[in-house]
C-alpha cells in the first residue's frame, strides 16, 4: 500500500452547522474510528484529493495537533451536484490487528476464449479483503490466461496469501463472453459437422 502523511486538527464544535463553516474555510470534517476514543477533527480539503480521486489505497499517517495516528480512509460522502467532499471517516490500524478493505483488481494474460473470438468482461474492480496491513497488496493480480470461451471466473477461485477474501464466493469477477462473431463462427463449425 502507499503511504500518505496528512496534518490535520482537532475540531472542538460538531453539528451541521459547525460542518458548514468548517467547509466554507476549505477544510472537511472527518472522523477517526477505532482507537480508545473518537477522534473529530478537520483535513484541508487540497490534501484529500491526493488519495480520493484515484483507484490507488493508502495508509495514512495522521498527524492531529501533534499526535500520530495510522490509518485507512474507511468512506466518504460528496455533495450531489457539485462532487466536492463533504465528510471523511477514517480507521485507525495497528500492526498485529486485522483490517477489513477493498482492493483494486487487475487482469494480466490474454485469455484463451478471447484468443478463440470471446470478449473479456470484467464485473468486479474490486474484492473486499481482510489482513495486517502490511500483508494488503495494492491490487490483486489475477491470470486470466486459462479462462474459456463462455467461463467466467469467481471469487471462490482465488487465493492470496496472508488475505482472505470477504467478498461472496459465488460472485463473478471476470467472463469471457461470445460475441456475435464467435457465435456465428461456432453455429458455423456445428452446420459443416452435419453435413459431413
Amino acid at each position: 500500500m502507499k503511504n500518505l502523511a496528512l496534518n490535520g486538527t482537532t475540531r472542538p464544535e460538531f453539528g451541521k452547522k459547525a460542518a458548514k463553516a468548517i467547509r466554507k474555510e476549505g477544510n472537511v470534517p472527518c472522523v477517526l474510528y477505532g482507537g480508545e476514543k473518537v477522534i473529530h477533527f478537520q483535513l484541508q480539503e487540497n490534501d484529500t484529493n491526493a488519495f480520493i480521486y484515484t483507484p490507488d489505497i493508502f495508509t495514512i499517517e495522521l498527524n492531529i495537533d501533534g499526535k500520530k495516528y495510522m490509518s485507512i480512509l474507511k468512506d466518504s460522502q460528496f455533495h450531489p451536484v457539485k462532487d466536492t467532499v463533504l465528510h471523511l471517516d477514517f480507521l485507525q490500524i495497528f500492526e498485529n490487528k486485522p483490517i477489513t478493505m477493498e482492493v483494486p483488481v487487475h487482469l494480466n494474460g490474454l485469455a484463451q476464449g478471447v484468443k478463440d473470438g470471446g470478449k473479456l468482461s470484467q464485473d468486479l474492480r474490486k474484492l473486499k479483503v481482510k489482513g495486517l496491513y502490511k500483508n494488503i497488496p495494492d491490487i490483486l493480480n489475477i491470470d486470466v490466461t486459462n479462462l474459456d470461451l463462455g467461463k467466467t471466473m469467481q471469487v471462490g477461485n482465488l487465493n492470496f496469501e496472508n488475505i482472505e477474501i470477504m467478498t461472496a464466493k459465488q460472485a463473478v469477477v471476470c467472463a469471457v463472453k461470445l460475441t456475435r462473431v464467435a457465435r456465428g463462427l461456432a453455429a458455423a463449425a456445428a452446420k459443416d459437422e452435419v453435413e459431413k
